[in-house]
């Protein structure tokens, strides 16, 4: 089992790099979830008392591994709420996905509808009136052996976005059953990996980056290193 690993640390931030198949927080599985594992390491370290103040400020899926960022206080995690909703937080992420997009760079446009029910998020060319306009940008890096890797910025929040956005364009990721590639990974994860995230400091005020190598033995496969992603 891979554990998570803290990137960068603080008395107002906590970076941690989320294994695939973990939980940011807990559901009706009862699993191990990333904050329970975040507040287990500050109390141990720092040796505090009682409960440890810890927020998650976003989310990733659970077959999605990579960064997640932390609030240590209340008013950073009043500040980096406000970072995400303004789209000031600026994320890159990776992913290994089917075929090659026609387009090699360039812009995703949609507009998304998230059925609760069934988990499912729908992606629409045009705006019908009840979706949320998301938009991202990718980049192809290589294509080799029916697969190409993507570097994908997305300027929008929405669940689901990268997964959706790249199956419609006809490139599901790999092992992302839910959005239509055809075979699972063997760990249940998808290629998707948060690889760096760029802000600034919500308290201190200076630009600050974090980045992240994906693990895993589908990412092995792929020979990718954190030197090839992040060029």
């Amino acid at each position: 089992m891979i554990y998570p690993k803290t990137i960068y640390e603080d008395n107002h931030l906590l970076v941690v790099n989320k294994p695939i198949g973990w939980l940011v927080q807990g559901d009706k599985t009862g699993d191990p979830t990333l904050i329970d594992w975040s507040k287990n390491y500050i109390k141990n370290k720092y040796k505090k008392p009682g409960d440890v103040f810890l927020n998650p400020v976003h989310r990733l899926d659970r077959p999605v591994s990579g960064l997640v960022i932390f609030a240590r206080t209340s008013k950073a995690l009043t500040r980096l709420t406000a970072l995400f909703r303004d789209q000031l937080i600026q994320k890159t992420y990776v992913a290994v996905v089917k075929s090659r997009p026609q387009k090699l760079n360039g812009s995703l446009i949609h507009w998304l509808v998230k059925d609760k029910r069934k988990n499912v998020t729908k992606a629409y060319n045009r705006n019908k009136g009840i979706g949320k306009k998301s938009i991202l940008r990718y980049q192809t890096l290589i294509y080799e052996g029916g697969h190409s890797i993507l570097l994908i910025k997305p300027e929008t929040g929405r669940p689901h976005q990268i997964r959706v956005q790249l199956a419609k364009m006809l490139c599901p990721i790999q092992g992302d059953l839910k959005y239509g590639y055809a075979m699972p990974n063997t760990d249940k994860s998808i290629c998707l990996h948060a690889l760096k995230i760029e802000l600034e400091h919500p308290i201190i005020k200076e630009k600050i980056s974090f980045s992240a190598t994906p693990q895993g033995v589908h990412w092995k496969n792929h020979l990718i290193t954190i030197n090839e992603l992040d060029k």
